[in-house]
């Protein structure tokens, strides 16, 4: 019976199944968006309905899954996929709400995204959970049918489904794999980011660009982003500025918001609330509440939610849910359980702050993407598609402001915020009435409503707070671009194209505006930023040209530079529209076609981006925002040649100082405000006086400055203010700054006696910070003129200076005018241009080791001449001598060869011919080892490895020549010694040389550069001095001591001590053995890698009043840096002084100490040492390794060129015999000294320089040579005549007159002995009375020593033995 009715329920239950399945095709007929063709049916959401919290769902589980419950709630779950992954998996968003197949006003949008780490798996289970759980509840649970009726719920389980397929259950900490995309690619590290440069190509990342679609599509209020690894809750800032590896708390303008948001969430999660997750790999890591700032944690660029804060409208928070990254699903419940009240009392959050509705005053019609700000919060959000928005914010009260293009702005004061649901506050905004700058406009009315009252009207007010973080409005752009579109047939077309959108572009706004038109015009743009402001704000600069990034020869080079003063905006704002113009009308109008394509154009709207966000619109003459964040005025902040600056040099100065001298800039201005005029240099006078001080270029300043006002007209009448100003006058339009007033430390002043570039400063307009209404008019009065004066930069002389001998440009020569005291130099590659007034000029070319050129030029009215000179080499006494005996001489194709790669992109293109694909990591000591092993086994041809020593601990410090020859002496070769490691806690140096190695060793044989290099030079690499420290050091940790000393605590680098009275204890092995090496000599040149900062230094560290040959060793440092993509507009890491140096600077000046290596190098081995700081962080993470690599390997293959260059030769005498341990002076200071074969090498700056040589027993030779930047070094032979003089004197006299001095000494030592001999015959009696008396003569010895010290000290030392003559008298006593 019990199996009759068992089978009787086995076929009910069949035959409902049957029914529903028909029923759900029937409905899926209907529903093609959700239609599936066997829908999976779930039972419910809870442990006793049906779903087992069990099993982790792989892909095509969890698709069947979402398919089937978007197919059993179609009235409130809609399922769409926003992309692919790598592997082509669909990347599938539920969307749960009331109707969610249409977009409906008044819901604001929450999202939710799980497994971004592949392997971080609660998170897509727990999501999953919560579509069950929303989807099963709705209709039955209060809480959950009014989250689903009033908001708009996004939830994506997996955003990297290829990763989690490849992890493994039971992995907690993601030792299996799966964390990345299937293309080994974290997408938590591959979002754009504020503080670093993310450049992954998009086909790398699909997931990333999807999301990052779907972020900007939808105006996401709040989100949530699910990981694993531990349990809290981390908010933005995910980075920092200066990216510390940890302990850095980079403050959102909404922190006290964030951290809100946060803890809701972890007050919420029993496993969260107390911070304590007890994790088995950090069990000491505690998070107070549970919550913590992203990068106080630690530092993590290219994270998803500072992307959703800064680029879309939303707030997210990533939530770490357990310390097992993949625990078993066994669990999972408990997880789900800890979870489900924190998941939904987070999307709760999107209901709290201000929301409300922005319209169209005349028809009420919804207006999208308006600006709204609240006053004191930097951070601005935008309405949506009906111009609805939400402005999450804590209670109190706020001023908020609604702005949109064309229209009036309103501001509404005092409006209060509640706890709980959002008080509504809705915007009507006028149109503007007019375009003229008187227009009034009436005043707009605000509704606000939790009070139930009516806000008054509110006269329009600037708003005071906000970076304008908001997207450029495309839509507007997209149209007016479309509408005018050459393509589009219009009679307009033949019209340039007009910005159309004039508004106010706070910081974030204008960054994204650049960033914008970057991307959509990336032939012609190129965006970069030479360095950040007190605050971190980047100062960016965008290039227009045809072929962006690159240094065309012959193409001179221009800026414009903006918002110097922040409060002063219409320069910030016309040179965004001067960018928009520019891009737009490249290709159809032929005025910009042809500047874009003869000019290099640089625009920096915004030199002083703090000070902007603290001006106020609306200020007319005032001082709010005038300054940096330092409260320092940037133009009076300059070097300046009348007056000391004492000033502390500004961020933002130290930034465009070492930008102007990165780039061959030749014309420029800077733009203003609050007046109406062009001023030009000099801008102060000696005396401080306000009176015209005219530089050597008055008549080219005043063509250029009036070039500019001569195309505004209202500037042009000299009458600028006269409401202002009624007495000032400035005839044509233009003035000497001196004249109107005397400003020191001006950058004006600073370009033309500093640079290549003649600066003028153009004030645009009477009110520094006008209405938006006004900056179209201001746009129309200053178009003409911003064009007419960048056609400036092509009047002149322009050219070449030429090698006559082999025609190669020649860098860093002067171009002179007669009568005009301010000379120009050439660029890399040769090129220089001179900007003069029409007329006749006598210009001379010149340059160190040639014979300079004299021309006579006559400029024309219109456009540039152009005269290139040809300089013949001048040959330096000694120089390019070829000895009998086949000696070392000149190679003229090596000459060649060197020069190649020393003047214009030779070392670029090197690098481009011989990229090789590398794997960046950390090598501990045992891999270290292996690693030069497998180095010296691979390439045994040319590559020797070497033991030095031990350390403390017994680890070997190695030493690897690379050489054709490397166990062969070649003395006539450079040798050149790499060092890193010194301190075991800056390990990214021992990396770049272990990297330099292998770079060397795989490209023998198959690049004829480096092959050549490897063939002419001994290079010797120490990859890791204090191996012990290396061992204890760790990473990610920038700042830590940890592993900086030896084994036995001593820093190595305060432990060269070459005099044993300068040293109290005895040298540490490691110490040693270095030193051991150093004192082979032979070296020519040493390079030693550090960290910690980024620069380079020269000798010496100790601090010493001057330094011998500092010009040389200045000039190799800077080598360095000048090769360095960052390096010289480093202005300082964290913690550091700021600098100005170009990247280098004296040791010494950077940390004074004593025992250096760098100053044993010099003292001891003869050899110039520079130390190179390779990174701010000490001890990075190792994906950092290979942009490290990427920026310093130029500069280490610079280190191989310079190596080849100063002077060398041999010395022998005249029989041809090398003379070993000759010493070389090098103008009259340092010395080196010859080595086997009589071969030296000195690295010298270029220049002419006196060289003395010096050997015992022969003549003192002197010779003078000149060294060149570009050549390789002159060779000469210095040949020793044998030394004939005796003390100066001619050898035949000193004979002949020591020969009768010789005869004098003889005969007179002759008659003294007679004379002698004869009265001691007559004196013999007395001998023996004066022994009888012995005792008598004893007491007077006595006495009379008493007397007398030296008497005393003479009888102390007497023999007391018995002579011959006291034993005869004795015996005969």
């Amino acid at each position: 019976m019990a199996r009759l009715k068992g089978g009787q329920l086995l076929f009910r239950a069949g035959l409902y199944i049957s029914l529903y399945a028909l029923l759900v095709i029937s409905i899926s007929s209907l529903n093609p968006v959700t239609a599936v063709a066997t829908p999976r049916v779930l039972k419910g959401t809870t442990p006793d309905e049906g779903e087992s919290y069990s099993k982790y769902y792989n892909y095509e589980d969890l698709t069947r899954l979402l398919k089937s419950l978007a197919v059993k709630y179609p009235h409130i779950a809609n399922l769409s996929s926003i992309g692919e992954s790598v592997m082509k998996r669909e990347l599938w968003v539920m969307r749960i709400t009331k109707d969610p197949n249409v977009d409906l006003p008044g819901k604001p949008k929450v999202k939710y995204v799980g497994n971004m780490h592949g392997d971080e798996t609660v998170s897509r289970q727990v999501l999953v959970y919560l579509v069950e759980y929303l989807l099963d509840r709705y209709g039955s649970d209060p809480r959950v049918t009014e989250l689903i009726n009033n908001t708009d719920i996004y939830i994506m389980p997996s955003m990297n489904p290829d990763g989690f397929e490849k992890s493994v259950e039971g992995d907690c900490l993601g030792e299996a794999g799966g964390r990345e995309n299937a293309n080994s690619r974290d997408l938590n590290r591959s979002f754009p980011d504020q503080f670093a440069n993310i450049n992954i190509p998009e086909t790398y990342i699909p997931e990333v660009k999807a999301v990052i679609k779907w972020i900007l599509d939808n105006k996401f209020v709040l989100s949530g982003n699910l990981h694993g690894g531990t349990v809290v809750a981390s908010y933005p800032f995910d980075d920092s500025p200066s990216h510390q590896t940890e302990g850095y708390y980079s403050q959102s303008s909404d922190d006290a918001l964030f951290r809100h948001l946060a803890r809701v969430y972890a007050a919420n999660n029993p496993a969260m609330d107390k911070g304590e997750p007890m994790c088995k790999d950090a069990p000491e890591e505690r998070f107070k509440d549970g919550i913590t700032n992203g990068a106080k944690w630690y530092d993590v660029p290219g994270g998803m939610q500072d992307f959703n804060y800064l680029h879309g409208n939303c707030l997210e928070v990533t939530i770490e849910l357990s310390c097992c990254k993949y625990p078993p699903a066994s669990e999972l419940l408990r997880e789900w359980e800890n979870n489900r009240q924190a998941l939904l009392a987070y999307m709760e959050q999107a209901h709290i702050g201000v929301r409300g509705f922005v319209k169209d005053a005349r028809n009420g019609a919804a207006l999208p993407d308006v600006r709204i700000l609240v006053a004191g919060i930097n951070h601005n959000i935008t309405t949506g598609r009906f111009g609805d928005y939400y402005r999450l914010l804590l209670p109190g009260n706020y001023n908020v402001t609604a702005i949109a293009a064309g229209y009036t702005p309103m501001v509404v004061t005092n409006v209060q915020v509640v706890e709980g649901k959002a008080s509504e506050l809705n915007f009507t905004l006028a149109p503007l009435a007019g375009e003229t700058s008187g227009a009034v406009t009436p005043a707009p009315v605000a509704v606000t409503t939790p009070a139930t009252t009516t806000q008054s009207p509110t006269e329009t007010a600037a708003h005071t707070g906000g970076d304008g973080a908001i997207a450029e409005n495309s839509g507007s752009d997209a149209s007016a671009e479309s509408s005018s579109s050459p393509d589009s047939g219009s009679a307009a077309a033949s019209e340039p194209h007009q910005p159309q959108i004039f508004r106010h572009h706070h910081y974030a706004d204008m960054m994204l505006f650049l960033r914008k038109y970057n991307a959509t015009y990336p032939s012609i743009t190129r965006l970069y930023s030479v360095g950040k402001s007190v605050e971190g704000r980047e100062l960016y600069v965008m290039e227009i040209t045809d072929n962006p990034g690159v240094h065309e020869p012959g193409e001179p080079e221009f800026k414009y530079i903006g918002n110097m003063h922040g409060n002063e905006v219409v320069g910030r704002e016309l040179l965004l529209n001067l960018i928009e113009y520019l891009c737009r009308n490249y290709g159809t109008d032929p005025e910009v076609t042809q500047l874009v394509n003869t000019t290099r154009i640089h625009i920096m709207p915004s030199m002083n981006p703090d000070g902007y966000e603290r001006g106020r619109e609306g200020d007319v003459r005032g001082y709010a925002g005038r300054n940096n964040s330092n409260n320092y005025d940037l133009n009076r902040n300059f070097p300046d040649q009348y007056t000391t600056i004492t000033d502390p040099r500004q961020p933002e100065t130290i930034a465009v100082m070492n930008w102007l001298r990165s780039y061959p800039f030749v014309l420029s201005a800077n733009l203003h405000g609050g007046s109406l005029v062009v001023n030009y240099p000099f801008d102060d006078d000696p005396a401080g006086r306000s009176e015209y001080s005219k530089s050597p270029d008055d008549e080219v300043f005043k063509m250029v400055a009036r070039a500019y006002s001569e195309e505004n007209a209202l500037m042009h009448t000299g009458h600028p203010c006269e409401k202002l100003y009624p007495q000032e006058f400035f005839e044509d339009g233009i003035t000497n700054g001196a004249k109107w007033y005397n400003v020191p430390g001006g950058m004006q002043d600073w370009n033309y006696m500093n640079t290549n570039c003649f600066e003028v400063t153009i004030e645009l307009g009477c009110v520094k910070y006008p209405r938006p209404s006004e900056l179209r008019n201001y746009w129309e009065q200053n178009r003409r003129a911003l064009l007419q004066y960048m056609h400036q930069v092509h009047k002149g002389v322009k050219g070449m200076v030429i090698d006559l001998k082999d025609g190669t440009g020649i860098p860093n020569a002067t171009i002179s005018v007669e009568g005009i005291n301010h000379p120009v130099r050439t660029y890399k590659d040769g090129d220089y241009w001179r900007l003069l007034v029409p007329g006749a000029y006598n210009i001379t070319a010149s340059a160190q080791g040639y014979s300079p050129v004299r021309v006579t030029v006559s400029v024309p009215e219109k456009g540039a001449k152009e005269v290139n000179f040809l300089l013949p080499r001048l040959r330096g006494e000694g120089s390019e001598q070829v000895t009998k005996d086949g000696a070392e001489g000149t190679d003229q194709e090596f000459q060649s060869f060197i020069r190649e790669l020393s003047i214009g992109s030779g070392l670029d293109q090197l690098l481009k011919s011989t990229a090789t694909d590398s794997s960046f990591y950390y090598h501990n000591y045992q891999g270290l080892s292996e690693f030069l092993r497998g180095l010296n086994l691979n390439f045994p041809k040319i590559v020797s490895l070497r033991n030095l020593g031990q350390s403390w601990e017994y680890r070997t410090i190695w030493a690897l020549e690379i050489s054709n020859n490397p166990d062969v002496p070649e003395p006539s070769e450079p040798k050149i010694r790499f060092v890193a490691g010194i301190h075991g806690n800056a390990p990214v140096g021992t990396e770049l040389l272990l990297e330099f190695a292998t770079y060397l060793c795989m490209n023998y044989g198959k690049n004829p550069a480096i092959t050549r290099l490897i063939n002419e030079t001994r290079i010797v690499i120490l990859p890791s001095i204090n191996p012990d420290g290396r061992q204890q050091a760790q990473e990610r940790h920038c700042n830590s001591t940890l592993g900086k000393t030896n084994a036995h605590g001593k820093d190595l680098d305060t432990d060269f001590f070459g005099n044993a009275s300068q040293r109290v204890v005895e040298a540490q092995p490691e110490t040693r053995a270095v030193m051991d090496l150093i004192l082979e000599r032979g070296y020519t040149l040493s390079v030693a890698l550090d960290g910690g900062s980024l620069l380079a230094t020269y000798p010496y560290d100790k601090p010493v009043q001057s330094v011998e040959n500092e010009e040389t060793l200045k000039y190799l440092a800077r080598v360095y840096a000048d090769n360095h993509p960052t390096m010289p507009g480093n202005t300082g890491c964290p913690g550091e002084s700021p600098m100005v140096n170009g990247g280098f600077l004296r040791a010494a000046e950077k940390h004074s100490h004593m025992g250096s290596m760098k100053d044993f190098s010099m003292d001891f081995g003869h050899c110039p040492e520079i130390t190179v700081y390779t990174s701010c962080c000490l001890f990075p993470p190792a994906d950092r390794l290979a942009s490290l690599w990427a920026e310093n390997r130029k500069s280490l293959l610079s280190m191989l060129v310079e190596v080849h260059k100063g002077v060398r030769g041999v010395v022998r005498d005249k029989s041809g015999k090398p003379i070993v341990g000759a010493m070389i002076v090098l103008n009259g200071g340092v010395r080196v000294f010859t080595g086997e074969g009589g071969y030296f090498h000195a690295l010298l700056a270029p220049g002419s320089h006196n060289i003395e040589a010096v050997a015992e027993g022969y003549q003192q030779q002197r010779q003078e040579v000149l060294v060149s930047s570009f050549q390789a070094a002159c060779s000469i032979v210095i040949e020793f005549d044998m030394d004939n003089r005796i003390f100066g004197l001619p050898r035949e006299f000193v004979v002949a007159t020591a020969a009768a001095s010789m005869t004098a000494l003889i005969v007179t030592a002759c008659i003294i002995w007679c004379v002698c001999s004869a009265k001691s015959n007559r004196q013999k009696d007395g001998f023996h009375r004066l022994r009888q008396h012995r005792d008598e003569y004893d007491d007077e010895i006595h006495l009379t020593s008493m007397g007398s010290k030296k008497s005393l000290l003479s009888h102390e030392f007497q023999d007391d033995s018995e002579s011959e003559e006291d034993t005869l008298y004795a015996n005969k006593m």
